[in-house]
């Protein structure tokens, strides 16, 4: 299995503390946060790991080499200066990811959760990880039924963790359902994947698992102190 890493975003709710560096390459406990992916990722089994990158893009390679060292294979998916979205970035990222599902896991997110509780692949288009919704965003993203299928309305509501299995053929259809949006004429085009993942919920072939453990959106500075603190004590 291949893996995608979500590295592309501004930070802007990081700042000061992004104006320098992209998120994914600030500290937390004793590495950089992206390397707690990198490390599950590779104790997983996958060896070949792309990550987009656009804001201060040019900072990963140095930090993060060729992923030798992790015993990875690196790709390198530059953006430019302006993300592409999380559906721009993944169009952009599958000639790395090939025809078969991948693993994609947002650069600025932590949990304890173990990435071998995930299927070996989606049930259908993709299988999403849910957590308790945090104070920071208490109405939650989607409903988990007791089927494990994945529906965009309901009670009670869950938090989409970042974390999912992907099958390339989620973004077949992604001109009908972006429509006319911003970005969707650009070359190469952005836009986000949520508008993808509701219109699959709504045809029943989105799956999910929820994880009862740890998870932090690391969005602010005072949650990387918090995290930060967390996993030194």
């Amino acid at each position: 299995m291949r893996a995608l890493i979500f590295a592309a975003g501004l930070g802007t709710r990081m700042r000061p503390l992004t104006d320098r560096t992209p998120k994914p390459l600030l500290p937390v406990g004793d590495k950089p946060l992206i390397v707690w992916h990198l490390e599950k990722l590779s104790a997983l089994g996958v060896r070949e790991v792309v990550i987009n990158t656009a804001h201060l893009g040019a900072q990963f390679p140095p930090a993060l080499g060729d992923g030798t060292r992790w015993g990875l294979r690196i790709h390198y998916a530059h953006e430019g200066d302006t993300p592409l979205e999380t559906g721009g970035g993944m169009l952009h990222a599958l000639p790395h990811l090939g025809d078969a599902p991948f693993l994609v896991v947002n650069g600025d997110v932590w949990t304890d959760f173990d990435f071998a509780r995930l299927p070996a692949s989606p049930r259908d288009l993709a299988h999403l990880v849910l957590v308790d919704n945090p104070p920071f965003h208490p109405a939650g993203d989607f409903r988990l039924d007791a089927e494990g299928r994945m529906h965009e309305e309901g009670e009670p509501r869950l938090t989409f963790a970042g974390i999912g299995l992907y099958r390339p053929q989620l973004l077949d259809d992604w001109r009908r359902v972006i429509g006319d949006e911003d970005g969707a004429a650009m070359q190469p085009p952005r836009f986000a994947l949520a508008p993808l993942l509701r219109a699959a919920m709504r045809e029943g072939r989105i799956d999910g698992q929820h994880h009862v453990g740890r998870w932090t959106d690391v969005g602010t500075p005072e949650r990387l102190r918090a995290l930060d603190a967390m996993l030194r004590s």
